[in-house]
């Protein structure tokens, strides 16, 4: 038997507190429907800005309707997780000897942490309702989660295309249950609060924005160093700096995230001291070391021989020192082409440092 309308928004509000209790910052309800998003979508998608990422022009129209993904589903539950460690952000990528990584893949690999939580959720709720259908989604389905999250009122969506929260800027991940329960929906967010800022879009190191709201990835440096396999084109090289492993420069100059309170997650503590790691040491990882020391961590999403075309370009953007140098060509002659490629790039661009002459771009 189905509960009736004023139970559940009293079960809606104890489902919170049980949301925050298991760690979640926020938790709101939205409905299946985020058509509206569908035509600029697609438009997005003519375009290519997807570039190899072919699953975000799969699954046809289950991304825009939640009923379509999982049959019955009569309300989603968007919750929020921040992630943002202790540590050093801006002032890491002025110190092109240490390696930066973003900060969300520091820690333990968000996916399954989110997934976990959310079933203890949906759990919990099963004891107070009896049975129900569901199912748990963390960056793991074709699920247009920015738009959930903001029609569930946990903030808007900011013009570096992530959603921003008045209270924790943007540093957090996203998560959804979709549930046959027809929980009372929390008012969506009607208004966006960037004014006229542009910063997020004039700081990006590869001018990926078209504009507001508009990303081409090709270009955007998470995508370069994580989703992209083969060569990073030339030009996006040299401003790629000492990023190693996605980018959050759109983030850290956001005038929003001064207010992002650090994670109190302890699986989200750097691990590995990989929050400010010697270039050269990650460089002289073998495969082994680099599947033993990112056991459990997004950063295994690259693959070792990414790992080394990413590291190989952001020792090629720093400064000559003679063990940068060293390691280089130490590890070029057991790499595979695509880095010995990267390799040469980089040693081109520290011999035109060491001689003071136009570095190749």
């Amino acid at each position: 038997m189905r509960l009736q309308a004023l139970d559940l928004t009293d079960i809606k509000a104890r489902l919170h507190d049980k949301a925050l209790s298991l760690g979640f910052a926020d938790m709101g309800v939205t409905g299946t429907d985020v058509s509206a998003e569908k035509p600029r979508f697609d438009a997005w998608l003519a375009r290519g800005y997807h570039g190899s990422m072919g699953f975000l022009a799969a699954h046809g129209d289950k991304r825009f309707h939640a009923d379509k993904l999982v049959p019955d589903t009569r309300s989603v539950i968007s919750v929020r997780l921040d992630y943002l460690p202790d540590t050093r952000t801006h002032e890491l990528l002025d110190h092109p000897e240490q390696a930066y990584i973003a900060r969300y893949a520091l820690g333990r690999d968000y996916h399954k942490l989110m997934r976990k939580r959310l079933v203890q959720l949906a759990r919990w709720l099963e004891e107070v309702v009896g049975p129900f259908g569901y199912r748990a989604f963390a960056d793991s389905a074709p699920v247009l989660e920015r738009a959930v999250a903001r029609n569930a009122g946990l903030g808007w969506v900011g013009k570096h295309t992530l959603v921003l929260n008045r209270h924790a800027g943007s540093w957090f991940f996203l998560g959804e249950l979709y549930t046959d329960l027809e929980l009372p929906p929390d008012p969506p967010q009607a208004t966006q609060h960037c004014g006229s800022c542009t910063r997020c879009l004039d700081v990006c190191p590869t001018n990926a924005f078209t504009g507001p709201w508009e990303l081409d990835a090709r270009k955007c440096i998470s995508y370069l160093t994580i989703e992209h396999d083969g060569p990073i084109p030339e030009p996006l090289r040299a401003p790629m700096g000492n990023r190693i492993f996605g980018c959050d420069d759109c983030q850290i100059y956001c005038p929003w995230t001064k207010f992002t309170p650090h994670t109190r997650e302890a699986d989200f503590t750097p691990r590995h001291q990989l929050d400010e790691a010697d270039m050269v040491a990650l460089f002289l990882w073998d495969e082994a070391t680099f599947l033993q020391r990112t056991e459990g961590m997004a950063i295994r999403r690259t693959g070792y021989e990414n790992w080394l075309r990413n590291l190989a370009v952001a020792l090629g953007n720093g400064s000559p020192r003679p063990e940068a140098l060293q390691a280089l060509r130490r590890r070029r002659p057991e790499c595979s082409e695509l880095v010995q490629e990267h390799i040469d790039w980089a040693l081109q661009r520290l011999r035109a440092k060491t001689l003071g002459t136009p570095a190749r771009q």
